[in-house]
């Protein structure tokens, strides 16, 4: 066993089509989260609005169909995708891995819940740190495991909501209305705090949205979790690094999969196409379920385009080799943007308008990503991090 410690990557051992997908899955998060930022985080997420009209309404269907829990699914692949080849260098150059990679787990936690109690209640880093350490048991698993097991363990979530749903439906009316109750309490405390509170409000407010996101994790978990082990699948197979080796494969993924997910996701649009706060029941169940399976087959698809496309899309690289720092920086332009001790625009901004936003804001990213890569090797957070986890200081500059 080497005794030489982890270093850092060098920009020439990175996989850039890496990178490039994760700049792609960067802007499709940034275009969900957007309702987020601009409105109460309760209230987001939830289908097809409709108070929305005209272009709103498009624009709000849009986010729903094709983005909402395809590009966070991509991110979380990419997640395990980037632990996979971590593992694989250490392995080929003899080093320990494991200590390392609970520093780095434990330095993600840190600011995933510095994030979401500082910043942005939405935070999805906490999440992945904390599942990060259940990923370290698959280090060993076989690798034609993988594929079975993430997409068992993604399911996991659609089948719970099933139950969920069943469930809710034997639940006396009287005691419907209560938990309805909370949950309109619920948005509109937000709405008066982010909207109209100090920056202290909030991160009281903050707080009490972080402990309720932590039960989400009972549907978020096997999702996250599921794709981390794909993501796994594909870097140990070399199917992101020499795509030309599973031609079949990524023809199968935009072709097949991406289709069939569109399909599944109209169904569910059909069946549900807005779940009012505080109200779930069997067809909630059942339509979760389908949108989870779509968001599945899509976020493959996606990723079967984005790795055919990746070529032309290295502009997006910049913003996925800093993506840790872009991510935050997201949340803290919009939060001082749409909330109350900001410009104040909360619940201002129209649903097109927050996407135009969310283009310009991210083709900013892009164009301070290129100049910042140009002088230096990380990103300002993605160095902290790195500081922590290889227990030094890199070199940042050039």
């Amino acid at each position: 066993m080497s005794s030489s410690a982890f270093q850092p990557v060098a920009a020439n051992e990175r996989i850039v089509t890496l990178d490039v997908l994760r700049g792609v899955a960067l802007f499709g998060i940034l275009l969900m989260n957007i309702e987020a930022f601009s409105g109460p985080l309760d209230l987001s997420f939830t289908g097809i609005d409709p108070h929305w009209t005209g272009w709103d309404y498009w624009a709000d269907a849009f986010v729903y169909v094709f983005v909402q829990g395809k590009f966070f699914t991509l991110f979380s692949l990419l997640f395990g995708a980037g632990f996979a080849v971590m593992a694989q260098r250490a392995e080929v150059a003899g080093r320990e891995f494991t200590l390392f990679y609970l520093r780095r787990s434990l330095g993600l936690m840190v600011i995933g819940l510095l994030h979401a109690v500082l910043v942005w209640s939405g935070d999805i880093l906490f999440c992945y740190a904390l599942l990060s350490f259940a990923l370290l048991a698959f280090r060993e698993a076989p690798r034609s495991w993988l594929p079975a097991l993430g997409v068992a363990t993604y399911l996991a979530a659609a089948m719970l909501m099933l139950v969920l749903g069943a469930v809710m439906a034997l639940v006396p009316d009287g005691d419907a209305a209560v938990m309805t109750n909370e949950a309109l309490a619920s948005i509109q405390a937000q709405r008066d705090v982010y909207g109209q509170g100090s920056y202290l409000q909030a991160v009281v407010q903050r707080v009490s949205d972080f402990r309720s996101a932590l039960g989400a994790l009972l549907v978020v978990g096997p999702q996250v979790l599921g794709m981390f082990l794909l993501g796994a699948w594909f870097a140990r197979s070399g199917a992101i690094a020499e795509p030309a080796r599973f031609t079949r494969l990524w023809q199968v993924m935009r072709w097949g999969a991406l289709p069939l997910g569109l399909a599944v996701m109209l169904g569910s649009v059909a069946l549900q196409p807005y779940l009012a706060p505080g109200s779930f029941g069997v067809r909630s169940g059942l339509a979760y379920a389908l949108t989870s399976v779509a968001g599945l087959l899509m976020c493959l698809g996606y990723l079967g385009w984005g790795v055919r496309w990746s070529h032309a899309l290295r502009w997006a690289a910049p913003a996925g080799r800093m993506a840790l720092t872009n991510y935050l920086g997201q949340s803290l332009v919009c939060t001082l943007v749409f909330y109350g001790y900001g410009l104040g625009w909360f619940e201002q901004v129209g649903r097109a308008s927050q996407l135009l936003f969310a283009v310009a804001l991210f083709v900013a990213q892009v164009v301070l990503s290129h100049v910042w890569l140009r002088y230096f090797r990380f990103g300002p957070v993605e160095w902290l991090w790195r500081a922590f986890t290889y227990l030094g200081l890199p070199q940042l500059r050039r």
